[in-house]
């Protein structure tokens, strides 16, 4: 009699025991951008195939109206990538305008208000900031070599996650009845990873929106109304969305390189864009607890925790991963009703 039940017990603990191994393997291989991008793509394509299938009939119908979604997002994601590399070269322009007319009077700007010790490091002219620069690169070219395979290994990475998302995507669930019970166990783990993925990102995307219109409007708007235009604003407004998807540190970078450009600029720019830094931070965390946190029902302090142990152990990666996957970890602990 107790047959069936100790089955779907050992087959949930197997379950378990495979998603988190898992995990661990996805972070220790460095397969995370594959997992985020297919995920990505899973979600989007997820959430528009019922909104297609209300006016297409058949089976048939309904799985071609996944796969134009899956192509169209596909599509568009990697036209995103492209158009974000575009828009940066764009932005940089000409390297001798990037060293002559933008970085050479950045430099000379920062001689004024820096300590004398800092001064003295500085380059005096266009040519002296060029050798420095060929210097350092000739000094790293090891370094940078790897960080260039390591760009083009995500890259790649990163396509495939897209390709695979779209074709789990498009393939027909059976039914749980139909499954046998490690199978349906192993796919209600990754339907919960999948959800703790869209709660987690999805709401970060709003965080991120919302800090992007509030570092526009102090660039765009209020600086100019003292008279003060930084450069390379447009670049500094669209780092400041994509840092913005990390929870917590991600405006401390964006906001960081914009105190540095401001300091450039003159003193108090620069201590006005750190009293930014500091109001935008304050409300980082506001935004966590109220829009992150409500999702997964966690505090700010634990996604914090959960970070922080993600990048000791894991670096980068780990702390990209650790909202996501403490997520995940609490939805597995409600639903066992262990909390």
């Amino acid at each position: 009699m107790d047959a069936v039940p100790s089955r779907i017990r050992v087959s949930r603990i197997a379950s378990y025991v495979m998603a988190g191994l898992g995990l661990f393997l996805i972070l220790y291989l460095r397969l995370l951008p594959a997992l985020m991008a297919g995920l990505l793509v899973y979600e989007v394509v997820v959430s528009l195939a019922p909104l297609m299938g209300r006016r297409i009939s058949g089976d048939r119908a309904r799985v071609l109206a996944v796969a134009i979604i899956g192509v169209f997002v596909v599509g568009i994601i990697t036209l995103l990538i492209l158009g974000a590399i575009t828009f940066f070269r764009n932005e940089i322009g000409n390297p001798e305008d990037l060293w002559q007319n933008k970085l050479m009077p950045m430099v000379e700007r920062a001689r004024q208000q820096l300590p004398q010790a800092v001064v003295d490091r500085l380059p005096d002219s266009v040519d002296d900031l060029r050798v420095t620069a060929l210097d350092w690169a000739r000094s790293h070219a090891v370094a940078l070599q790897l960080a260039g395979k390591e760009a083009a290994r995500v890259l790649v990475h990163i396509v495939i996650g897209l390709v695979l998302g779209a074709f789990v995507a498009l393939s027909r669930t059976r039914p749980s009845h139909q499954m046998g019970p490690f199978a349906a166990e192993l796919s209600l783990r990754c339907a919960r990873l999948a959800d703790a993925f869209h709660n987690i990102v999805f709401a970060q995307i709003k965080i991120s929106l919302v800090n992007t219109l509030f570092t526009a409007i102090f660039l765009v708007g209020v600086l100019p109304m003292f008279g003060v235009h930084l450069p390379l604003t447009k670049t500094l407004i669209v780092l400041t969305f994509i840092v913005g998807l990390l929870p917590v540190i991600g405006n401390l970078f964006s906001n960081t390189a914009i105190t540095i450009v401001g300091l450039s600029m003159g003193l108090y720019v620069g201590l006005g864009a750190l009293a930014f830094l500091i109001l935008i931070h304050k409300l980082e965390y506001f935004l966590n607890a109220r829009i992150v946190g409500g999702q997964i029902r966690a505090r700010a302090w634990e996604l914090l925790v959960a970070m922080l142990v993600f990048e000791a152990a894991f670096g980068l990666p780990g702390l990209v991963a650790a909202p996501i996957f403490y997520a995940y970890l609490k939805a597995e602990l409600e639903a066992e009703r262990l909390i």
